[in-house]
């Protein structure tokens, strides 16, 4: 019954969106190397209605909600507002002619800018299990990129890539490389992991061996984001494994395709939310990311879901590199390669032709090595070429990890993130340049295919060296130490490894340093600090890097370790301030005095005097600027007054300094007032 009404759902909109001029092409089909997209119409009973922003309900979720139960006589209701400011709404079970009827009604509403399915889409790669030792990815004169001959300019360090994916399985490969990232998997049942959404973006497989995702039969795991962060930027000259491009910038990974793929709401959160947008529910990214990799897709017009997350990523200086698609067809078809102010990437073959497998068209920006890891005269999941494949970071286990291992794979998801770690070395030279500028130079430094290519493979192959090279005005030839900042220690606790990063002079960097307290120690080759403090005091630090020409450069700061944390009386803020209706957030400020770090059972008493408090959103903003979400908005929560006491792991925030409640009325007809706050840390 289920799979019938989600067939319902896509043809009604595919019939109704056709007179618009958007073309929603919604297979039905399962998988395959030449077609791996699986729409709407298998995934979801969602779609994404934007509303003009002149209209009620794009102002208020209470709005939205009537709004969608009002089209249906079976309760059809709001499930989130997107980041872009969207509305995802599940019409709920119905035959045919009353989804078309629903989807219709919005079409023709005056209030409605456009209606969507919520698209599911698959990642964009051929997994195998054959041992492969060669990256002719990097290197070979034929089809290679060039890769060496870029690393005496830059290798990435201070750059961080979002890749948005699977999400991230132990690799030893990889882990320095790692910073925290985000799972947005909405749907408990798509994640695997029990859950919904969280700060966990852990693989735990997106395998199966019966068949939950409708029409798809079960199938392994694919651990196919930690392969795709891999060729980015896993671990070079460190005596194992595989070289990525990028080895010295810093990963973080982004969860939003699971067992049954992944839908457009989740995957649009997750661009905003990569490059330093906000999202409701979710903390803010403490590291921002300036390239995204999507190796995902699926068969549509570009959606404005997706055209409108990537807006705000550009905005924000963010390059978003996207795989074309492994259907064989235009990429004109394919989302959200399709859409503008991205950096679409074709597949190219050991040989240097298109892969028999890649998307082409106009609307191609580069190729880039994808492999072959078959002929395409092969059985679809054969392996007959491995050593044409494309070499990276993977996992054993069939369904959940087991052990670490490098296997080859093939698609376009392969080919993306090799320009996403060509993107990150450019960035890494020159910090100011735009996402029109990373594209612009990409284009202009390719060289021809070697092989052929029918269809369009845009500008032609990447080439590495040649564009890092035609970046300006970067990489000093004075080596620079970044500064981590003054840091706090506990006697007999292991501290969290403090990562050191350098740039300029000529990488690899060899690490020392002076006045570590004792029981610390820094790894030469990485430049991680880590270990457990056994004596308190304070002292200056000082780190060094040598680079491979004998340059040096260094920076100081202090470390204090202390035996225990000395005690912080709780400070409260009595002091009202009002909270505009609908307005900008308020803030009230604690300023704190107190040494060490704070707990991580910290109290924050919060008492608001609000007359719909489901209006508000709350934020415990600490002093370096990180926010803790304490409360999100609730269009159903109509109660009066916040009377709550939040429990908040802050111990990785120092005490001293000015804390503030951060305070905002999103929702219109409610006004309030801060009453007092108190803070325990």
């Amino acid at each position: 019954m289920q799979r019938k009404t989600k067939k319902v759902l896509a043809a009604a909109v595919a019939s109704i969106t056709a007179s618009t001029g958007v073309v929603i092409a919604l297979s039905t089909g399962s998988a395959t190397a030449a077609d791996t997209a699986v729409a709407a119409a298998d995934g979801t009973t969602r779609i994404i209605v934007g509303y003009k922003t002149s209209a009620n309900a794009a102002l208020s979720d209470v709005a939205a909600a009537q709004d969608a139960s009002g089209r249906t006589t079976n309760k059809g209701k709001l499930l989130r507002r997107l980041s872009t400011g969207a509305a995802l709404v599940d019409v709920g079970s119905a035959d045919r002619a009353s989804v078309e009827s629903i989807v219709r009604s919005y079409r023709d509403d005056p209030a409605v800018a456009y209606v969507e399915p919520d698209l599911i889409v698959h990642a964009q790669a051929e997994p195998n299990d054959t041992e492969y030792a060669k990256q002719w990815d990097l290197y070979e004169a034929t089809a290679g990129m060039n890769v060496p001959g870029a690393w005496t300019q830059s290798t990435g360090t201070g750059v961080t890539v979002a890749v948005i994916d699977t999400g991230y399985v132990a690799h030893s490969d990889l882990a320095a490389q790692v910073v925290p990232g985000y799972d947005f998997i909405s749907d408990p049942n798509n994640a695997v992991d029990g859950n919904g959404r969280d700060a966990d973006a852990s693989d735990p497989g997106d395998g199966s061996m019966s068949s939950p995702c409708f029409l798809q039969p079960g199938r392994n795991s694919s651990w196919h984001g930690t392969h795709v962060a891999g060729t980015i930027a896993a671990q070079t000259n460190n005596g194992k494994g595989i070289a990525g491009i990028a080895y010295n910038a810093k990963i973080q990974p982004i969860r939003v395709l699971g067992k049954c793929g992944g839908s457009t709401s989740d995957i649009a959160d997750a661009i905003t939310w990569a490059s330093g947008g906000t999202v409701s529910g979710v903390p803010a990214n403490p590291t921002p990311a300036k390239v995204l990799n999507l190796s995902l897709g699926g068969q549509s017009s570009c959606l404005s879901t997706y055209q409108n997350a990537i807006n705000g990523a550009v905005q924000r200086g963010s390059t978003v590199v996207i795989a074309a698609g492994n259907s064989n067809v235009d990429v004109s078809g394919f989302t959200p390669a399709n859409c503008d102010n991205v950096v679409a990437v074709a597949s190219s073959s050991r040989q240097g032709n298109r892969a028999f497998y890649s998307n082409f068209g106009a609307k191609i920006d580069v190729a880039a090595p994808g492999g072959e890891v078959r002929k395409e005269s092969d059985p679809a999941g054969s392996i007959t070429t491995p050593e044409n494949g494309i070499w990276s970071t993977l996992n054993a286990g069939d369904q959940g990890p087991t052990a670490e291992n490098y296997e080859p794979y093939m698609g376009t998801s392969m080919a993306a993130p090799h320009v996403a770690g060509v993107a990150a070395l450019m960035v890494a030279k020159k910090s100011t340049l735009t996402p029109a500028e990373v594209e612009s130079l990409l284009k202009a430094n390719t060289r021809p295919l070697p092989g052929t290519c029918t269809g369009g493979c845009g500008s032609g192959l990447v080439d590495t060296a040649k564009t890092v090279n035609a970046v300006s005005g970067g990489g000093s030839t004075a080596l620079s130490v970044v500064n981590p900042g003054n840091k706090t220690a506990t006697v007999g606790t292991a501290i969290a490894p403090v990562q050191l990063s350098a740039s300029g002079g000529t990488a690899p960097y060899t690490w020392s340093a002076t006045g570590l307290p004792a029981g610390l120690s820094v790894n030469a080759s990485t430049g991680a600090i880590s270990g457990t403090p056994t004596t308190a005091g304070t002292s200056t630090v000082t780190a060094t890097a040598t680079d491979a020409a004998g340059k040096t450069g260094s920076t100081s700061f202090t470390w204090t370790v202390t035996t225990t944390p000395t005690g912080c009386p709780a400070q409260t803020n009595g002091t009202d301030v009002a909270i505009p209706d609908a307005g900008a957030a308020v803030t009230s400020t604690i300023n704190v005095t107190c040494s060490g770090n704070a707990s991580a059972t910290s109290k924050v008493e919060v008492h608001i005097k609000h007359t719909w408090r489901g209006d508000l959103v709350i934020d415990l903003v600490a002093p370096d600027g990180t926010a803790y979400r304490l409360k999100s908005n609730s269009s159903s929560d109509s109660a009066d007054n916040v009377d709550a006491t939040y429990t908040v792991n802050l111990s990785g925030e120092a005490r001293s300094g000015a804390w503030k409640l951060r305070v905002r009325d999103v929702e219109y007809f409610d006004r309030g007032t801060i009453d007092s706050w108190t803070l325990t840390l």
